[in-house]
C-alpha cells in the first residue's frame, strides 16, 4: 500500500486505460475509471475482466460516466486515441485537477492540447497493447526495454510532479522512462505507425494475409518508414528511440527480412482484423493530416506525401 494513497482517474476504458487501472488498483491506489455507454454498463455489472494465464479474471473498479469539476485527482490519465484526444481534454477543461497525463500512443504536437488544459498537460506514451474482445481485456506485453511507459515535461525539466509520477509507477512495478523531449519521441513513434499501417490498410482496405506476407509488402514498409524518418529529421525532430535512428543506416535487404518476419506475427494478424482496422483508421487519417501540416510548416513538402 502506498504511503500516500494517490487519487487517480483514468479517462478512457479501452485497452490502455483498463491495463493501467488493473496495475494501479493492485498496487493499492485509489483508482476511478471513466467509461461510457456499453463499456460503462459492462464494468458496473462484471468488473474489469481480463485474461491472465488463459483464465478470465475480474477486478472491481470504481467506474464513472460523469465527472464533476470539483472532483479533484492527483493525476488524470487520458487514455484515448489521438483522434479523440481533443474531445477528452475539452471534457476535462474545467476540472480542477492539476496534472493531466495524456497517455495517447501517437501525437504530432501539443499546441491544441495546451490551448485546452494549459500547463496541467503532461505528455506520456503508454507501455501496453492488446485488444478487448467481448468485454474481456487481452493484454499484449512487449519486452520492458520496448514497452516502458514514457513521460516527461514539455520543456524536459524533471519537476516534482515528474518525480511523483515516477514514484507512482515504481510502486505499481510498472516500467517507465523519463524523456527530455516527449514531442520528438511521440512524433517518431507516430511516423513508424503511419508507415506500417498505411501499407497494411492501403486505400482504406485491409490487404489480404497472403499479400501481407510478401517481400513486396515488406519493401513498401522499409521505403515508407525511411522516407518518413528522413523527413522528420530534416524538420529538426530528434529521432527517438535511437533504435529507429539506426533504421536509416540499415540496408533495405536487412529491413525487408525483419519486416517479413514481423508481418507473420500475431500482432500483425490482430492489426488486420476489421474491428482494429476500423478503429485505427480515423486515428491514422488525423495523424497523417497533422504530420503533413507539421512538415509543411517546416518547409518539408517534396520528400513526403502523407
Amino acid at each position: 500500500m502506498p504511503a500516500k494513497q494517490e487519487r487517480i482517474l483514468i479517462f478512457g476504458a479501452g485497452v490502455i486505460g483498463s491495463m493501467y487501472a488493473i496495475k494501479l488498483i493492485e498496487a493499492g491506489f485509489d483508482v476511478s475509471l471513466f467509461a461510457q455507454s456499453n463499456r460503462f454498463k459492462s464494468l458496473r455489472e462484471n468488473g474489469l475482466q481480463y485474461i491472465e494465464k488463459g483464465t478470465v479474471r475480474s477486478i472491481q473498479v470504481n467506474v464513472l460516466d460523469t465527472l464533476e469539476n470539483d472532483d479533484v485527482y492527483d493525476f488524470i490519465f487520458v487514455t484515448v486515441r489521438y483522434d479523440r484526444s481533443e474531445s477528452a481534454l475539452l471534457a476535462l477543461k474545467d476540472n480542477q485537477s492539476k496534472n493531466i497525463v495524456t497517455m495517447t500512443s501517437n501525437s504530432i504536437g501539443f499546441s491544441s492540447w495546451l490551448d485546452i488544459v494549459g500547463e496541467r498537460l503532461l505528455p506520456a506514451f503508454p507501455g501496453f497493447g492488446g485488444q478487448i474482445k467481448d468485454g474481456v481485456l487481452h493484454a499484449r506485453f512487449l519486452p520492458k526495454m520496448i514497452a516502458a511507459t514514457a513521460f516527461g515535461e514539455m520543456n524536459g525539466v524533471v519537476t516534482e510532479r515528474i518525480e511523483n509520477l515516477a514514484e507512482l509507477f515504481a510502486t505499481a512495478k510498472l516500467p517507465y522512462v523519463i524523456k527530455k523531449d516527449m514531442q520528438a519521441y511521440l512524433i517518431t513513434h507516430s511516423v513508424s505507425d503511419i508507415a506500417m499501417l498505411s501499407v497494411l490498410h492501403a486505400e482504406n482496405k485491409i490487404i489480404d494475409k497472403k499479400t501481407a506476407r510478401t517481400r513486396k509488402t515488406a519493401r513498401k514498409i522499409t521505403v515508407t518508414l525511411k522516407t518518413y524518418l528522413r523527413a522528420i529529421q530534416k524538420a529538426g525532430v530528434s529521432i527517438d528511440p535511437p533504435m529507429l535512428k539506426m533504421v536509416l543506416k540499415f540496408p533495405n535487404l536487412f529491413l525487408d527480412l525483419f519486416f517479413m518476419a514481423w508481418l507473420r506475427t500475431k500482432m500483425v494478424r490482430d492489426m488486420m482484423l476489421p474491428d482494429y482496422a476500423n478503429s485505427a483508421n480515423n486515428e491514422m487519417v488525423q495523424l497523417s493530416n497533422d504530420l503533413s501540416k507539421f512538415l509543411s510548416q517546416n518547409d518539408i513538402t517534396s520528400e513526403i506525401h502523407v
